[in-house]
C-alpha cells in the first residue's frame, strides 16, 4: 500500500511573503522575541520567505513594527 503526502493549502496556491527584520528587539516583550525566531528572524536586517498563510500572517502583525513586508 502506498501513501502519499499531502501539501498545505498554501503550498498548492504558490503564495509567498518575504519578512525583513528592521526593528530590534532589545527592550521588546518576550512573547515578540520568540516570535522573530519563529519566524526566521533574529538578527537585523536577516530576511526570510515564507508562505502566506494565516498563522504566518498573525504572527507578522504581532511584530509589524519591527519588520518589512514584502508580497
Amino acid at each position: 500500500m502506498t501513501k502519499t503526502a499531502k501539501k498545505p493549502a498554501a503550498a498548492k496556491s504558490g503564495k509567498t511573503v518575504t519578512v525583513t527584520q528592521v526593528g530590534s528587539p532589545i527592550g521588546r516583550k518576550e512573547y515578540q522575541r520568540q516570535t522573530l525566531i519563529g519566524l526566521g528572524l533574529n538578527k537585523l536586517h536577516r530576511t526570510k520567505t515564507l508562505e502566506d498563510t494565516p498563522s504566518v500572517r498573525g504572527m507578522i502583525d504581532a511584530v509589524a513594527h519591527l519588520v518589512k513586508v514584502e508580497e
